[in-house]
């Protein structure tokens, strides 16, 4: 699957579990529910996974971690926040650079239409 067509996959996905839940849950939640509908339909996702940061050179011993990995191209960060915070885009995007991925996708399931929650962004862009 390309960047674009796993992004559309994890949008439709997303809004099934808001569709099912509705707003104002725990991020938790909504990330296990979000695994479950992806594991449904067959995309692969791997979570809070470890992500090493290094510094001129050395690495550091941090717990870094990624919410969700989608075909292990796309970084999903999961909120259930009243509203986007410019450091949420500054998070996603210091993923995307020490991945040397190219696009992520902020949710935020904590709104009454998925739509106002969903940010893409493109590294490099």
């Amino acid at each position: 699957m390309s960047e674009n067509e796993i992004t559309s996959e994890v949008i439709r996905c997303s809004i099934e579990v808001h569709k099912e839940l509705g707003p104002g849950l725990l991020e938790s939640i909504y990330e296990e529910c979000l695994i479950q509908e992806l594991i449904y339909n067959d995309i692969k996702v791997l979570n809070q996974v470890s992500l090493p940061v290094y510094y001129k050179g050395n690495q550091i011993d941090t717990k870094l971690r990624l919410d969700l990995l989608i075909e292990e191209s796309v970084i999903v960060e999961v909120k259930s926040v009243k509203e986007f915070d410019p450091v949420h885009t500054a998070q996603i995007m210091s993923y995307l650079k020490l991945t040397d991925l190219r696009v992520g996708l902020l949710i935020n399931f904590n709104v009454l239409q998925l739509k106002s929650g969903l940010k893409r962004i493109v590294n490099g862009f």
